[in-house]
């Protein structure tokens, strides 16, 4: 029997997943590490640790296979997406990397409006200027650190600085460049026209393949490090969302993915590059060759939930926080909330808002707030859902993957806001799957990758909307939307009183 595995970068951890030709999951480790938060809208990772929690995994991964090792074919990688990684003249890091959720970069947003302006921005590279994207952050270091930025050879995405050290090779793929603002998602190309304009150095970018693309065998010292043989393929991989979808067979035209994880994204396969959504939403390149995906995003969706528990149930397991979650009814018994614990993305882009209970009294108990904070979540992804509706396309089955689909009310949740199908796969492992996917791809198990898709995923259960909870949230999401409209001046005020 042969095997891959699927390396998924995240925020919080790293995971690897070691898949055989049938499509199942075999054995899986996971190695966390922290954010590094010095400032109110400051996230940040050492690089370092990434490679030795990811050199640790993939050591015990392996110990546990030692008579399988040789039949290890490939590695793929799936990877946070936006954080830059910045290396010098002899690739050694030179600062930390600023994440995806980092939010200090909102007034290099508006001196890339004043650059370029708005549509030829949308024209160029599909998205909008967003402080999570990676250019604004290399704005920010040539403002703020310019000595640092002058010292720098290349940039790198974190799955791509993972990879490099593992082969010595420096690449990126589509699927992630298309999150730089620096892509010409169409063209599939770096934009010479964007980085003469912003004054950034197109050399800094580094040289782009296809997500199934062979990229080399691991070293001589990484293979010591981890057990694997030294003829270990490895292939580019792509993106979180565009792994998800690939590992979720999001892989065709009307396949919509809700992915809840410490971010939560309403992704939708596209087969053309010339949709035209104004930037509501973004557009990016998919892990599939000649593909597009265009998606929404709640900055906190897994991570509003993860704050509520760590602030009022920090030494309490989910299980217990969420026991009972079913016998509230819709709308929490009068308690809203908007989970914009880190600001908001799809669709007000707004790193200054910030979250609200709204309709507190005292009859409310702790099961009522985690049952409004996991509603919020939903009202906030199904904003997406609107917009890809509004513009035409039809959603009416959704495939939900991550901490969204562990609980089956959440699930229901999920239906009745969303007005969908909700469809639980059998086996949920989301963007690492992906990962894996492309390394089998990449080495020739399956000739096309919905080939693969159809080994590797599995329907388990769906989800009907009720149609009277459907009319309930309906209401509740008209009031949802106002919520943001009303307390944004509010947050504009107090925003000076806030921990720097």
């Amino acid at each position: 029997m042969k095997y891959v595995i699927g390396i998924d970068l995240g925020t919080s951890a790293v995971k690897v997943l070691l898949m055989n030709q049938e499509g199942k999951v075999c054995d899986e480790v996971s190695k966390s590490y922290p954010l590094i938060q010095e400032k109110s809208g400051y996230s940040e990772q050492n690089p370092i640790e990434w490679v030795e929690k990811t050199t640790s995994a993939l050591k015990e991964l392996v110990a546990r296979f030692d008579d399988e090792v040789a039949n290890i074919e490939g590695i793929s990688f799936s990877g946070q997406m936006h954080g830059l990684v910045l290396l010098d003249q002899e690739n050694q890091v030179l600062r930390n990397a600023i994440l995806w959720n980092d939010t200090r970069t909102t007034e290099q947003c508006r001196q890339i409006y004043d650059i370029l302006g708005e549509e030829r921005l949308l024209q160029i590279t599909k998205n909008p200027a967003l402080e999570g994207f990676t250019l604004p952050k290399l704005l920010w270091l040539k403002q703020y650190e310019p000595e640092t930025l002058e010292r720098a050879a290349v940039f790198m995405l974190p799955k791509d600085y993972l990879r490099y050290e593992m082969t010595g090779k420096i690449h990126s793929e589509y699927s992630d460049a298309a999150g730089t603002l620096l892509l010409n998602v169409a063209e599939k190309s770096w934009s010479n026209e964007l980085c003469d304009l912003v004054g950034i150095d197109v050399k800094l970018c580094p040289p782009l393949v296809a997500s199934h693309e062979f990229v080399g065998t691991i070293t001589d010292q990484f293979a010591k490090e981890t057990g694997l043989a030294v003829t270990t393929k490895i292939f580019a991989g792509g993106a979180d969302n565009a792994c998800g979808a690939i590992g979720s067979g999001i892989l065709s035209e009307g396949k919509t993915l809700c992915s809840i994880g410490t971010s939560g994204v309403v992704l939708s396969y596209e087969e053309r590059n010339d949709r035209d959504f104004s930037g509501k939403v973004h557009y990016f390149n998919h892990g599939e060759e000649k593909a597009y995906y265009t998606m929404g995003v709640t900055l906190a969706a897994g991570y509003s939930l993860s704050w509520f528990k760590d602030t009022f149930a920090k030494d309490e397991e989910f299980e217990s926080l969420l026991q009972g979650l079913e016998k509230v009814p819709v709308g929490a018994n009068g308690l809203l909330f908007t989970p914009y614990v880190v600001g908001e993305r799809t669709p007000h882009a707004d790193a200054n808002i910030r979250a609200s209970f709204i309709g507190m009294e005292s009859s409310h108990e702790r099961i009522d707030f985690a049952r409004a904070v996991i509603e919020g979540i939903t009202f906030s992804l199904n904003e997406s859902i609107e917009i890809f509706r509004e513009s035409g396309k039809t959603i009416d089955t959704i495939i939900s993957i991550g901490g969204g689909a562990k609980s089956d009310t959440w699930l229901q949740i999920q239906a009745d806001v969303f007005n969908a199908t909700i469809v639980k796969l059998s086996s949920e492992q989301g963007p690492a799957v992906g990962a894996a996917m492309l390394a089998a791809y990449g080495s020739k198990w399956f000739e096309s990758l919905q080939q693969c898709a159809d080994v590797f995923t599995d329907e388990a259960k769906a989800f009907q909307p009720i149609p009277e909870n459907v009319e309930k949230y309906q209401e509740l999401f008209r009031i949802y939307k106002d919520v943001y409209r009303q307390t944004k001046p509010l947050n504009e005020g107090l925003k000076k009183f806030r921990k720097n």
